[in-house]
């Protein structure tokens, strides 16, 4: 960890702008996952998409070795890792960079004096939504049903996103390019059913 984490970490710049390009050279698209745990979704997105520069933000030093780990022992090279909240990070991503956004079984904060801590809130969509290309994909999974509902009441009437759902599969059942996590394992172990929820941001005017 000490000598792999310096070569992929990412520095949040004071002011300005993050040089995406300097980051990933050779990349034709950004994604972005908000809290990737042991790393498992990460890693996996990594190894299918070699094609696409991939981001992740985990406040606590346990995922970030985990991930690490996977980096070092398949040799990905296409992961760059902030290791810490992710708000401070998209304030300084450009405008349009982001092809695809991941939000995986996140702390639900279920207390009602700790709602303010979830990620999925007002503001943070409009930062979302600045830096999502249009078209782009948001995807958020949980296990708890009253964030699932917290979710869609933020994002729903948010003017720069849809939810692609038009059917029961399509939030009940995970997609083919979304792979299991020990999280997503651990709920169906304990008689919880996820909820695989995509949002698109819509074209810009």
């Amino acid at each position: 960890m000490e000598e792999l984490l310096p070569k992929i970490q990412i520095d949040v710049p004071e002011e300005g702008a993050l040089n995406l390009a300097a980051l990933f050279p050779d990349t034709d698209d950004i994604w972005l996952e908000v809290g990737f745990g042991g790393g498992e979704h990460l890693a996996w997105q990594a190894r299918e998409n070699p094609q696409v520069g991939c981001i992740g933000c985990e406040p606590f030093i346990n995922g970030t070795a985990k991930l690490l780990s996977k980096i070092d022992d398949e040799g990905i090279t296409n992961i760059r890792v902030l290791p810490g909240d992710a708000r401070p990070l998209l304030e300084c991503l450009p405008d349009a960079s982001v092809g695809r956004a991941f939000l995986l079984f996140p702390d639900p904060w279920p207390k009602t004096r700790h709602h303010k801590r979830r990620f999925v809130q007002t503001y943070v969509l409009d930062e979302l939504a600045r830096v999502l290309k249009d078209g782009a994909i948001f995807r958020v999974a949980s296990d708890i049903p009253g964030y699932v509902t917290w979710t869609l009441e933020r994002v729903m009437p948010h003017p720069d996103f849809y939810w692609t759902a038009e059917g029961l599969a399509d939030w009940r059942v995970r997609p083919a390019d979304w792979p299991e996590t020990r999280y997503e394992a651990k709920a169906i172990r304990a008689s919880r059913r996820p909820a695989y929820l995509e949002f698109r941001r819509n074209q810009r005017v």
